[in-house]
């Protein structure tokens, strides 16, 4: 008989009839094994035992397909408690007590205290519990501990689960459902991530404008102008994902951008190419809320992917949003100098104070003053206080002789390259580290002589001893010099070529205004003294110092050659 056929429309509790609801409940995630519980097996099992039992009419079928068992907070379950006590039935068909649940705290409440209370029948077919026809089946010592097995069956799952995640995350395998905006997984790989280079180049956009100085307030406005979707509505409407959505109203669903997405985005190591996994996990395997991890616990893999955006730009970008004086100003942008002004004596940033007016002149004035001084105590810090006109004068002077130094600097190095006697030192270090490698391999091979002198008896204990002390002193220091003359090598050779630091500055050679761009690119820190002074860290100062000593140590072999040849 088929089940509409016996559909309960017309047939009342109250006489005495058997008005049952099937559940039915399927999770891969707590192991079920789909050939064996999938839907349409447990569906037929339960119809079949409807045919046999035909004092048992069919209500409705109630089921959560892709549900842990270990809590209750399901649709499918909700909806069955829900009817259970509006009296729509008084009666529950599972297939077995794993199917109801696998708490097994939680599971025994309902099979003790909730269904009697209600009047409900309760059967589980294939562990042959019927709380009607055989009482003592609900009772039994066996339930209590087959619904224990079930919860610790469950656990144990949830553990291998889990490690079998963290080894493929530790590997650099991307395992989240969701995927970051601008990146889609990778058709023949889906444990690795690909550019999706329409969103990719929004997300290179946000980067560009932030850095610019723009905050993300301007930037979720721009945003919203042009009428690009937020990653929310891109997961929808372009790439057809039903994701929840959070609705702004009862009616209208929102895909515009906000400060909180433009705030993850900009911090998020993904688009530098590194899968970045492990950022938050379950309490338990019984409670599904997510917990945010420490940092430290996070699993981070560099470059398993394509980035979307470069390493030194990110981190500029992070230095920036780290700052404390990120506040931007009415038109939207941040200042010059967000997250490198810092206070010469405690190290703290500084922070921005405003004025409206300074001295009759319209334009609107600001300084800046110690963080630790305004904040923290007036005891533990001074003011260390400078004005920004001032500050922006004095940065973009010292910036300027900067730029003109290490333009200078490329020049002569471009020069001292061209030099014969640079590039017979140079030929003379490679010629060097050739034999001083040769001489390594030869103490190696007297080493190993050593010893099997020793053990044929040529050598007694005592002067095989000696020889290999001797031996391995040998290999050390030449293994030592090796490292140094490589050292000098690597010298001659990045200081012989145009560097990418170069490139930073050169880029700015005719600069005559300050811009955020240009601070961030060229600049680490700015210390203010509390007498006013200030000191500038510049970007790339260790290589700078290196190309310098290069142009000393070059001159040096240059004059040296040159007295050789006029004594000759």
């Amino acid at each position: 008989m088929s089940r509409q056929s016996k559909y309960a429309d017309s047939i009342s509790i109250k006489e005495n009839k058997w008005i049952a609801a099937i559940y039915i409940r399927l999770s891969v995630e707590d192991g079920d094994k789909v050939e064996s519980n999938s839907v349409r097996n447990q569906r037929d099992l339960l119809n079949n035992f409807l045919n046999e039992n035909r004092d048992i009419f069919f209500y409705d079928y109630y089921i959560d397909d892709g549900y842990s068992g270990t809590d209750f907070n399901r649709p499918g379950i909700k909806r069955l408690l829900k009817d259970m006590k509006e009296n729509k039935f008084n009666t529950v068909i599972v297939k077995d007590l794993s199917r109801l649940g696998r708490n097994y705290i939680e599971v025994g409440n309902y099979i003790e205290q909730v269904f009697p209370l209600f009047n409900i029948r309760f059967i589980a077919v294939n562990d042959t519990i019927d709380s009607f026809k055989n009482p003592d089946s609900v009772n039994n010592v066996i339930v209590p501990f087959k619904n224990l097995l079930n919860d610790e069956y469950c656990r144990d799952i949830s553990n291998k689960i889990r490690s079998v995640l963290n080894v493929k995350k530790r590997n650099g395998e991307y395992v989240s459902s969701f995927v970051p905006y601008g990146y889609i997984k990778d058709p023949k790989d889906i444990h690795h991530l690909i550019v999706d280079p329409e969103p990719a180049k929004v997300v290179r956009m946000i980067y560009e404008w932030s850095l610019e100085g723009m905050g993300r307030g301007k930037i979720a406005e721009k945003l919203n102008q042009l009428g690009i979707l937020n990653p929310l509505g891109y997961k929808n409407e372009v790439l057809n994902k039903n994701y929840t959505m959070k609705k702004i109203t009862n009616k209208t669903i929102s895909y515009a951008w906000d400060m909180t997405v433009l705030q993850k985005m900009l911090c998020d190591e993904t688009y530098c190419g590194d899968t970045v996994q492990n950022r938050g996990r379950k309490i338990s395997y019984k409670i599904h809320k997510y917990v945010r991890n420490k940092k430290d616990d996070w699993i981070i893999v560099r470059n398993t992917h394509e980035p979307i955006i470069e390493r030194d730009m990110f981190e500029k970008v992070q230095k920036a949003i780290n700052s404390r004086d990120t506040r931007v100003g009415k038109n939207g942008y941040l200042t010059y100098f967000a997250g490198h002004i810092k206070c010469a004596d405690c190290e703290r940033a500084m922070v921005k104070k405003v004025l409206a007016e300074y001295k009759g002149k319209p334009r609107p004035y600001y300084y800046y003053v110690c963080s630790t001084y305004v904040r923290r105590s007036k005891s533990l810090c001074t003011k260390h206080t400078i004005r920004n006109d001032i500050l922006e004068d004095v940065v973009l002077k010292a910036l300027q002789v900067q730029i003109a130094l290490v333009i200078n600097t490329e020049q002569t190095i471009q020069k001292i390259s061209k030099k014969e006697t640079v590039n017979f030192k140079k030929k003379l270090i490679e010629d060097n580290l050739i034999k001083m490698q040769q001489e390594v391999e030869k103490q190696i091979t007297l080493k190993k002589s050593a010893y099997e002198d020793w053990k044929l008896g040529y050598l007694t204990e005592e002067e095989y001893n000696e020889y290999t002390k001797d031996y391995s002193k040998r290999i050390e220091q030449i293994e030592k010099n090796i490292g140094n003359a490589k050292e000098e090598l690597q010298n001659y050779q990045n200081n012989g070529n145009a560097n990418k630091w170069i490139e930073e500055f050169k880029k700015y050679k005719n600069v005559s205004s300050l811009s955020k761009n240009l601070v961030d690119d060229l600049v680490d820190d700015i210390f203010v003294h509390q007498d006013g002074n200030i000191t500038i860290k510049f970007l790339y100062e260790d290589e700078l110092k290196k190309a310098m000593e290069y142009i000393s140590n070059s001159e040096k072999i240059i004059y040296l050659n040159e007295e050789n040849t006029t004594a000759v």
